[in-house]
């Protein structure tokens, strides 16, 4: 009797544990779908700031135009052990299992991680062996932790190449621009780097049903006639994936932020989803007519793939207007210093002001025992326990009052 009783415990416990476990997500016709085949509609939150660090996140736009630039001038002012010393806590701490924990209580499913390729790989100009690709271990290990809590919790990880190799566009914060060197789509081996990284990703994740697919260039902003090279490239990563991983969604994004899909169509892998950006304009039907149509040209799935930076009221109109008509979403984005838009907000560290003064010439310059105890500190700040949850972009994201 004791052992038919721990038995049925364990069954019971087992069912438990895996009750929301809903299999590899895929593509069946205008929907996504689970292995169940039920429609999955995603409601994901981009982990904006944390991998790859746009300045207007942080209060920086006035001194800083990439990351690049905050690297800098942090090194520059507190030399560059003290920080890579910052950076490392940074990386720690910025997201941890506390926020995948909170996102899945206020009722998200998925998450969008916005990957800095240096987290993963050298530039180009840095191989030594040119053509060869080094791997760094750091990018991987913070993408694994991310996938073991969002396994633990089960929401869905959709990978997200925001800043690729040389750039994908002409706006610096958001690639990590460096205008002196070849570009993306100037460089063969910077095209290259980005093919054999998303090989690497797909070698490495091909197994994992909480990966949610693979979002593969993040807002290219470039002068590309007809996009055949936008195409191509696409067409090339898609194989090179294809290759080693067959279960996979991958999510394509147009041209101009993720809104020209001119020359992208038709589809061309059968687990493709086509994922169009939405800022600063009406939440009305005909701003999403044109997506809604080649939805229905190539019964192909559409997911919103980045919008928010605007009124709580925007937001719920927003998701409505997605949820309507069965798109699914990624808000941006979770955490930014002294912002209500965000999910999060991050305090200030108290000499922030003076750091940034400093830097705009116009302040004195802080020590290095101070400028360094600010910038620990905002690597504090960070952490989720340390940050306001802005409940009112809960309340519109989900309904709840």
């Amino acid at each position: 009797m004791k052992q038919r009783s721990l038995i049925l415990f364990v069954t019971i416990f087992l069912a438990g544990q895996f009750a929301d476990c809903q299999g590899f997500l895929r593509v069946q016709g205008k929907q996504i779908v689970n292995e169940k085949n039920e429609n999955v509609l995603l409601r994901g939150i981009g982990l904006g700031g944390w991998m790859l660090q746009e300045p207007y996140m942080f209060q920086l736009s006035e001194v800083a135009g990439n990351q690049t630039d905050i690297k800098s001038k942090i090194s520059g002012l507190i030399g560059q052990k003290n920080c890579d010393e910052f950076y490392k806590r940074f990386l720690t701490n910025m997201i941890t299992e506390k926020d995948i924990d909170a996102l899945k209580k206020w009722g998200f499913n998925s998450v969008r991680l916005p990957m800095h390729y240096n987290l993963f790989t050298l530039p180009v100009d840095k191989e030594p062996v040119a053509g060869q690709n080094t791997w760094l271990e750091i990018g991987f290990k913070l993408t694994d932790n991310l996938l073991s809590w969002c396994r633990k919790y089960n929401i869905y990880l959709i990978l997200d190449l925001h800043a690729t190799s040389g750039g994908q566009g002409n706006d610096r914060p958001i690639a990590d621009i460096d205008t002196l060197k070849p570009r993306l789509w100037q460089s063969e081996a910077n095209q290259m780097k980005t093919v054999t990284l998303w090989k690497k990703l797909a070698e490495r994740y091909k197994d994992e049903e909480w990966i949610g697919g693979y979002d593969l260039i993040n807002e290219t902003n470039y002068k590309l006639e007809g996009n055949a090279a936008l195409k191509k490239l696409f067409a090339e990563i898609t194989r090179e994936i294809r290759k080693a991983d067959k279960k996979h969604i991958i999510f394509i994004e147009g041209n101009q932020f993720a809104n020209d899909f001119t020359g992208l169509t038709p589809p061309w892998d059968n687990n493709m989803v086509y994922s169009f950006h939405k800022y600063w304009n009406p939440t009305t039907l005909e701003t999403i007519q044109k997506y809604l149509d080649m939805r229905e040209k190539y019964d192909i799935p559409l997911w919103m793939g980045e919008s928010g930076e605007n009124t709580n009221e925007w937001f719920k109109a927003a998701v409505n207007l997605f949820e309507t008509n069965n798109i699914g979403w990624s808000w941006w984005t979770i955490k930014k210093i002294g912002s209500e838009s965000s999910l999060l907000t991050i305090s200030r560290p108290a000499g922030w002001q003076k750091v940034i003064d400093y830097w705009a010439g116009k302040g004195p310059k802080p020590t290095v025992k101070e400028a360094k105890a600010t910038f620990m500190d905002l690597a504090e700040n960070v952490k989720f326990e340390n940050c306001k949850i802005n409940n009112g972009v809960i309340e519109a994201l989900f309904g709840k009052k």
